[in-house]
C-alpha cells in the first residue's frame, strides 16, 4: 500500500510539471532571468529533464536502467521537452519500483548527493527540485510583467485534479 502512494505521489508531481509546461504560454520560453544573462526559461524547463536524467544515469547504472537523451536547453522546444519529461518519467519510475522492491540496490553513493540514500528521501529531494523550478519560473514571469493566469498558478497547487488525470 505504502509503496503505491509512493509511485502515486511521483506520478501526481510529474504530471504537475507537465501541466505547468504544456501551459506556459510561448512567449515565455525565451525571457531571460533577470540577474543571470544567458540564462532563459526554456533553459530551467530543459533543466528539469536533464536532472531527472543524470540521476537515472547514476542510481539506475547498476540496476540495468537505461537513462534517456538528455536535452538542448538552450533550443528544446515545448513539444521535445514534453515527450522527454514523458521518458525520464518512466526513468524515475523504474527507479522507484527497483528501489521498492529491493531498497539494498537502490545506491544513492554520490559524494556530493547530501539525500539519504533510501526511496522516500529521493523521491522527496526530486519533488522538492521540480517544485522549486517551477515556483522560479512564476516569479520570474511575474518579475517580467508576464503575470501567469490563475488556471496556471492554481493549477501547480490542484494535485487532487493532476492526480485524477494521471489515474484514468
Amino acid at each position: 500500500m505504502q509503496e503505491n502512494l509512493l509511485l502515486d505521489a511521483w506520478k501526481t508531481s510529474n504530471r504537475v510539471t507537465t501541466f505547468f509546461f504544456e501551459n506556459l504560454p510561448d512567449e515565455l520560453w525565451d525571457e531571460t532571468i533577470p540577474g543571470t544573462p544567458g540564462r532563459t526559461i526554456r533553459m530551467i524547463a530543459g533543466h528539469i529533464h536533464n536532472a531527472r536524467c543524470m540521476w537515472i544515469k547514476m542510481i539506475g547504472r547498476d540496476l540495468g536502467i537505461k537513462p534517456p537523451k538528455s536535452v538542448d536547453r538552450r533550443h528544446v522546444s515545448r513539444k521535445a521537452l514534453l515527450h522527454a519529461l514523458k521518458q525520464s518519467n518512466k526513468g524515475i519510475i523504474e527507479l522507484i519500483n527497483v528501489g521498492l522492491r529491493d531498497q539494498e540496490h537502490l545506491s544513492i553513493k554520490i559524494p556530493w548527493a547530501n539525500i539519504p540514500s533510501d526511496m522516500v528521501h529521493f523521491m522527496t529531494y526530486m519533488i522538492a527540485h521540480e517544485a522549486h523550478h517551477r515556483g522560479q519560473i512564476v516569479l520570474v514571469a511575474r518579475a517580467l510583467g508576464h503575470r501567469l493566469p490563475p488556471f496556471i498558478t492554481n493549477g501547480l497547487w490542484q494535485w487532487k485534479k493532476r492526480y485524477r488525470e494521471i489515474s484514468r
